[in-house]
């Protein structure tokens, strides 16, 4: 059975935290990670800093795979898209209080789930009875 990846669960949770404790929630992201979709210009040495809060973008969705939402740079609004492995550190903007992640394998949606799935687990000890 494989593990999976731990900073989904502790993105949404540090997010519901900052927010409710009524701080604005920021992630630091790896412009460069494969898949990245943020407005270059505002890239420096290959790192974003974002707001995430909820009067900063519209349409946010944390799920296991990204975080994506609709944001506006210098009055332009973008489109931005994070895959889950891009996100290095969330924190709260007021007190630097977050968390910042270790580098973890998220497979692509294209890529085969690892082995060890359902199909390798010996037969259980129940027998069928008539």
């Amino acid at each position: 059975m494989s593990k999976k990846p731990k900073r989904p669960y502790l993105l949404r949770a540090l997010y519901d935290w900052i927010v409710d404790s009524e701080l604005t929630p920021y992630v630091l992201v790896n412009a460069n990670a494969d898949g990245v979709s943020v407005p270059v210009e505002f890239v420096n040495d290959g790192k974003i800093v974002l707001n995430i809060a909820p009067h900063a973008v519209r349409e946010l969705s944390l799920d296991q795979d990204a975080v994506a939402c609709h944001c506006r740079f210098g009055g332009k609004p973008f489109a931005v898209y994070l895959p889950m492995g891009s996100i290095e550190a969330i924190y709260a903007k007021e007190t630097g209080e977050g968390m910042a992640f270790e580098a973890e394998h998220f497979p692509g949606p294209d890529e085969p789930p690892p082995p060890g799935g359902d199909d390798d687990r010996p037969g259980g000890h129940l027998k069928v009875v008539k």
